[in-house]
């Protein structure tokens, strides 16, 4: 089988996150081309959300990581862009476990996010990824 490429990932990961909001109960619409910062707006019955589909990969044990940026090469330079005020949240999934975590961007940290499943002290600096799961409610 073909190794994967991040633009197939990435389908996977939105398609994967188009699934279960609908399933869920949701009102999705997919913005036309690839100009906008969002992948999807989210319509939970009084507001959109302007959601941006992420993949996480582990980081290290019991660590999973994601880009809250976004990365681009133009005429041979390399940008880099935060998403801020350009999208309400980010949904990440980790493909190794299927999992779905619903991160507002307020909650978002820069470049970079981290989750953790578990470690040996519990820090205020710790993000919990049982505390962003995606159980089918948008977080208020």
């Amino acid at each position: 089988m073909p190794r994967e490429n991040s633009k197939q990932t990435g389908d996977e990961t939105e398609a994967r996150i188009l699934t279960e909001l609908v399933a869920s109960g949701y009102s999705v619409s997919v913005p036309f081309g690839d100009n906008d910062k969002y992948d999807l707006i989210v319509d939970d019955g009084g507001t959109l959300h302007r959601v941006q589909c992420k993949t996480a990969w582990e980081n290290k044990n019991d660590t999973i990581r994601f880009n809250t940026h976004s990365q681009t090469t133009r005429e041979g330079s390399y940008h880099e862009q935060t998403y801020e005020e350009a999208v309400d949240a980010f949904v990440v999934r980790y493909p190794k476990t299927d999992t779905l975590y619903w991160i507002d961007i307020d909650d978002a940290t820069e470049q970079k996010m981290e989750l953790r499943f578990s470690a040996e002290i519990d820090h205020p600096s710790i993000n919990w990824a049982v505390d962003y799961e995606f159980g089918g409610d948008i977080p208020r």
